[in-house]
C-alpha cells in the first residue's frame, strides 16, 4: 500500500489565492515516487541528480507531447493536467514503461518507481496551481497504486475504455478522505492482453483446487471399489495359495502367456510414423509365419496412410512491388522536423502493395508468434500495433518463408510513397477528394480505417501511402534529420525508446497525408491508428 501524501494542491478547503476562480474539467495526473524517503537516506545527492533528470528527459517530455501541461513538481512527485483522459492515461503509461526500461540494470533497492493516479473532475485552475475535489481524488486514488503501476479513478475508465488500447482490472469501490461518495478504481494493463490473463490465474487457480478435489474424491471411491473385491480375493484364495507353487504343470502357462503377449506389439508399433515403411517389407515373411500377421499389417497400412494428412496450409504472404533504387530530395519546410531537405539514395527493394491486414496479422498470431488476435474483417488494415509488435510479425514472415522480410527504413518509406514526384501530395499540390483516407479527404472519413486498396496507387502502384492507418518504419525516432544517413538505410543506435510513424491516419488531418510527414511514438506502447507494412531485401 502506497503512501498518502498532501499535496498543497489536493486539499480543497485551502481557498486559491487571488480573485478570480476559473473552474475546467480536466483530467488531472498526480505522480509521486515510492519510497523515496528510503532512497533520499541511502544517496541523497545521487537520488536528487537521478530524479531531476527523469523529470528533465522523461516526464516533461511525455507531457507535452501528449498535449498537457505540468503544474508543478513536489520533490518527489508531479502534478499535470490533460484536457483530454486519453491522452493522460497514455501519457502515464509511456512514462511508466519508460521507467522499466531505466530500471531495468538497477538493482530493486535502487529503482525509481512512481505510483500514478489518474482522475477527471471539475478543478480551479490558476498560472501555477489546481484545486478542487478533482486533484483530491486523483492524489488519493495516486495514494493507493502499487509502484510502478497506473490507477484511474471510474470517471476516467468511462471516457477512455473503448479509446485506449490496453487491459483494465477493477479494484472496486473504494472511500477517499473527503469525498462523499466511494470513488470507483482500475488498475491499467498496459498490455490488452494481461486482463485475460489476470482473470486467467484466478480461474486456474480455482480449477486447480477444483481438480485436487475431485482427485482426491474420484481416488476414495476407486479405493472403496478395489479394497472390497481384493478382500474377497485374499479370504477365497487363502486355503489354494500353495497349490500353483507346488505344481510345476502350470509352467508352460507362462510361455503361453509370453508368447500371447508380444500379440499386442506389432499393433502398437504399427501407428507410429517412422517404421511404417518396415513392417510392409517384413509382411510376406511374417504372414508365411502366422496366421496374425497380416490383421497386424492391415493397421500399420491404415496408420500410415493418414500420415500425410497433416499438411501445412501454405501461408499468405504480402503481395510485394519491386521498388528501382534511386535518388530523391528526402523532407520539407513545412514541419521543423521534416528539415533540413537532404538528398538520399536509395538501393533497390520491395515493399508491401498495401499495408498488413487482419487476416495477416491472424496467420502470425495463430502461430504463437505475436502478442494478440485481431477483431476486423479480414481485409481491413491491422491497427492497435506496436513498433515491437510490427518487428515481430516482420521477423515471424521472414523466419516462416526463409526470406528477408524486415520493416521499411523512413528513406525506403518515403522514397516509395512520393512515387518518383517531389509535389506536396503523390498526386500534386493540391488535396483531392477521394484521393487518401484521412479526417478532411472527403466523404469516406469514418470510425474506422477503410479496407486496404479502398484508394488509388500511387504511381509505384503502392495503396494507402498516405492515410488509412500510421505506419510504423525501423527508424528510431529524432527530431530532425540533422545527420541522417544518405544511403536510405533506417538511422538506428542513441535512444530507441520512440520509433518513427509515417502516412498518417484516417483520425488525422490531410496534412499527415503528406508523403514528408513524420511522427514519433513509444515502441512499446499500442495504439488504436497504428499499423505497418513489410519491405523485403533483394
Amino acid at each position: 500500500m502506497g503512501e498518502i501524501r498532501n499535496f498543497r494542491s489536493g486539499n480543497h478547503d485551502e481557498p486559491p489565492p487571488h480573485g478570480s476562480m476559473p473552474r475546467r474539467l480536466a483530467a488531472i495526473i498526480v505522480g509521486d515516487i515510492a519510497s523515496y524517503s528510503r532512497l533520499m537516506q541511502a544517496d541523497e545527492e545521487g537520488t536528487h541528480v537521478r530524479v531531476k533528470r527523469i523529470e528533465r528527459d522523461l516526464i516533461e517530455p511525455s507531457i507535452v507531447e501528449h498535449h498537457g501541461t505540468l503544474v508543478k513538481t513536489t520533490g518527489d512527485g508531479f502534478i499535470a493536467i490533460f484536457d483530454s483522459p486519453v491522452e493522460a492515461v497514455r501519457c502515464s503509461i509511456v512514462i511508466q514503461q519508460n521507467l522499466v526500461g531505466r530500471n531495468a540494470s538497477l538493482p530493486r533497492e535502487s529503482r525509481i518507481e512512481y505510483r500514478i493516479g489518474v482522475n477527471l473532475g471539475d478543478v480551479i485552475v490558476e498560472p501555477d496551481d489546481v484545486y478542487g475535489d478533482g486533484v483530491n481524488i486523483a492524489t488519493r486514488i495516486e495514494g493507493i497504486a502499487e509502484p510502478g503501476q497506473v490507477y484511474i479513478s471510474g470517471a476516467i475508465y468511462e471516457q477512455i475504455k473503448h479509446k485506449v488500447v490496453c487491459g483494465y482490472e477493477s479494484l472496486g469501490d473504494r472511500k477517499v478522505k473527503n469525498i462523499t461518495d466511494p470513488v470507483r478504481v482500475y488498475r491499467v494493463l498496459p498490455d490488452a492482453d494481461a486482463v485475460g490473463r489476470t482473470r486467467g490465474r484466478r480461474e486456474n487457480t480455482l480449477i486447480f483446487l477444483l481438480g485436487v478435489t475431485l482427485l482426491v474424491i474420484a481416488a476414495g471411491v476407486l479405493w472403496y471399489l478395489l479394497a472390497q473385491p481384493w478382500r474377497r480375493g485374499t479370504e477365497q484364495a487363502a486355503a489354494p495359495s500353495v497349490a500353483p507353487v507346488a505344481s510345476p504343470s502350470p509352467q508352460p502357462a507362462p510361455r503361453e502367456a509370453a508368447t500371447q503377449t508380444p500379440q499386442p506389439s506389432p499393433s502398437l508399433a504399427a501407428p507410429s510414423p517412422s517404421p511404417a515403411p518396415a513392417p510392409s517389407a517384413r509382411a510376406p515373411s511374417a504372414s508365411a509365419s502366422s496366421a496374425p500377421a497380416p490383421s497386424a499389417s492391415a493397421p500399420s497400412a491404415s496408420a500410415s496412410s493418414p500420415a500425410p494428412s497433416p499438411s501445412a496450409t501454405p501461408l499468405r504472404e504480402p503481395e510485394m512491388i519491386a521498388i528501382r533504387g534511386g535518388s530523391f530530395a528526402m523532407g520539407s519546410n513545412d514541419d521543423p522536423t521534416e528539415r533540413p531537405v537532404h538528398q538520399v539514395t536509395v538501393k533497390p527493394f520491395s515493399i508491401a502493395k498495401y499495408p498488413v491486414t487482419v487476416q495477416e496479422w491472424n496467420e502470425c498470431a495463430a502461430a504463437k508468434a505475436c502478442g494478440f488476435t485481431a477483431i476486423g474483417k479480414d481485409d481491413a488494415p491491422i491497427t492497435n500495433v506496436s513498433w515491437t509488435d510490427a518487428q515481430q510479425y516482420a521477423a515471424w514472415l521472414a523466419r516462416t518463408t526463409k526470406k528477408s522480410y524486415r520493416l521499411p527504413s523512413e528513406a525506403e518509406w518515403e522514397y516509395a510513397a512520393r512515387g518518383g514526384t517531389q509535389t506536396k501530395y503523390w498526386w500534386g499540390d493540391k488535396l483531392q477528394p477521394g484521393m487518401a483516407g484521412c479526417k478532411d479527404c472527403g466523404d469516406l472519413a469514418a470510425e474506422q480505417p477503410a479496407k486496404v486498396g479502398s484508394f488509388k496507387p500511387n504511381p509505384f502502384g503502392l495503396h494507402d501511402m498516405g492515410g488509412g492507418v500510421d505506419q510504423w518504419v525501423e527508424d528510431c525516432w529524432r527530431r530532425t534529420y540533422q545527420g541522417a544517413p544518405g544511403d536510405g538505410s533506417a538511422w538506428t543506435g542513441g535512444d530507441c525508446s520512440s520509433h518513427v510513424l509515417r502516412s498518417g491516419s484516417w483520425k488525422n488531418d490531410s496534412r499527415y497525408v503528406r508523403p514528408s510527414n513524420r511522427d514519433g511514438y513509444d515502441t512499446n506502447v499500442r495504439y488504436p491508428t497504428h499499423g505497418f507494412r513489410v519491405a523485403l531485401s533483394p
